[in-house]
């Protein structure tokens, strides 16, 4: 039985273009031409997937999003945008998109992402191969074979599910400490569905991207014409959370403000919306993640004690990938099967040297640098042949490997290619230079983003792009 897509898109031409190429594809595919009309049609048929426009002409796509999920929580949708920068692909997945789509559509990308979307479970987490996920009755215990995630069985993995374990079944406030990249929303998203509001919402909010003025917005939603810009009633992150959970990444990033009136309701169970009058009782857990101490936070009278201590209940260390040492090979295995199922291709294994880098490498991307150097590896190594020296990126062939005495020593991997001073010219060069300074800095500051920005004398948002096309 064919799939059921649903296209909303005020471009007409492009609605029709893409709903043919879906069709020729053997979808099943309706159309709209406005959010209002999208939302009709969703509430009264039954799809697989929508996809939708980030901007229309009546609404919002992020609007749009909201309503469909207020009626069907599961309902996976795909976004488009012609604006292909972080903040709007943060924000389209924080709020519940399954994944984006950057115009100028190319069919071949369209056709890849909406398969992964269909194969996906119902309640998706992107970063979901970097954690565990618990079981369907929901007992407790964390499911670690799960073909969607992998958990990893060395000491400090079965510790962190231990803990896990402990506190899931409870409603405490969590505070997630670890680098970029360990994997911190998984893990919310997995104590989440192993507690006892699974059946409610999940809803994450990236507070480092967030300015002052928008944060109380985000969070506690506003009314039409509380300040320029706000057309319309919009519910916050609190709104969207009630019943369930919700989960603050970055939170030490909230301004003083910020934080005085998110404890308030914490404490009362009550909000009103940026400028409106009503109250509104909310039910929420609250897990929070930062990759600094809160605790030093306070002491530098950066964060709220009193705030510190409402959401300290429990905290939970992720440990970096390059203490996980026991995992590295299975997730290189477990990576490399699901991009060779994304992608179509039939990619054999690891060449010896490779996975020899992969385990004395420090990744400092952790799990998330892992995945897209797999990835990209997958990408450049044809159908049939192993992973060879060749597709990985220039940083990793050049680490500290540890020999058996605990000693370390400069070891440098050679490739099949010729002399890296006839590869390389200026530009290349000044990348090399830019990326060992950014990550010198970065190792400085114990992988804290905020301060290696200061020191670098770059705004945070710009280091974040640096280290994105670091890892590509």
């Amino acid at each position: 039985m064919s799939k059921k897509i649903l296209i909303i898109d005020d471009d007409m031409d492009l609605c029709t273009l893409l709903g043919r190429f879906l069709t020729k594809n053997n979808y099943e595919v309706e159309m709209a031409h406005s959010g209002s009309k999208g939302i009709a049609k969703f509430t009264d048929g039954k799809y697989d997937v929508v996809i939708c426009d980030y901007r229309l002409g009546d609404m919002e796509g992020i609007d749009v999003l909201i309503a469909l999920r207020k009626h069907d929580p599961a309902v996976k949708v795909l976004m488009i945008t012609g604006y292909s920068d972080i903040k709007t692909a943060v924000e389209v997945i924080k709020m519940g998109a399954f994944d984006y789509i950057v115009k100028p559509l190319i069919p071949d990308e369209v056709l890849s992402v909406l398969n992964k979307t269909l194969q996906a479970p119902a309640n998706k987490g992107e970063q979901a191969s970097a954690g565990g996920a618990p079981n369907k009755a929901g007992s407790g215990k964390a499911n670690y074979h799960n073909e969607e995630y992998l958990v990893g069985k060395a000491p400090v993995t079965k510790a962190l599910y231990d803990q896990i374990n402990v506190v899931a079944a409870t409603n405490y406030s969590i505070i997630l400490y670890g680098e970029s990249g360990t994997g911190k929303e998984v893990i919310a998203k997995t104590i989440h569905d192993m507690s006892r509001r699974r059946d409610k919402p999940f809803v994450a909010m990236d507070c480092g991207t967030l300015s002052k003025e928008l944060a109380g917005s985000e969070l506690f939603g506003h009314v039409k014409g509380a300040f320029t810009g706000a057309l319309q009633d919009k519910e916050g992150h609190f709104e969207l959370a009630d019943g369930g959970t919700l989960f603050l990444d970055e939170v030490g990033n909230l301004s003083l403000d910020v934080q005085a009136t998110l404890l308030r309701v914490i404490q009362e169970r009550k909000f009103k919306r940026v400028g409106g009058n009503k109250e509104m009782n909310v039910d929420v857990r609250i897990i929070v993640a930062s990759n600094e101490n809160l605790q030093d936070g306070y002491r530098k009278g950066k964060f709220r004690e009193d705030l510190y201590h409402r959401f300290n209940e429990f905290s939970i260390n992720l440990p970096p990938l390059r203490a996980r040492q026991g995992d590295i090979l299975a997730f290189a295995e477990f990576f490399l099967a699901k991009t060779n199922a994304e992608l179509g291709k039939e990619v054999a294994g690891f060449d010896e040297d490779v996975l020899q880098v992969f385990i004395h490498y420090s990744w400092p991307g952790n799990l998330r640098e892992f995945r897209n150097v797999v990835r990209r590896a997958v990408l450049l190594t044809p159908p049939g042949e192993k992973i060879s020296m060749s597709s990985l990126p220039w940083e990793m062939k050049n680490v500290d490997a540890i020999n058996p005495n605990g000693q370390q020593e400069q070891r440098t991997f050679t490739t099949t290619v010729t002399s890296p001073k006839k590869e390389l010219d200026l530009k290349d060069a000044a990348s090399r230079a830019e990326y060992e300074t950014i990550m010198a800095v970065l190792q400085q500051v114990n992988f804290n983003k905020k301060k290696a920005a200061e020191m670098l004398n770059i705004d945070r948002k710009t280091l974040y792009n640096k280290i994105k096309n670091f890892q590509e």
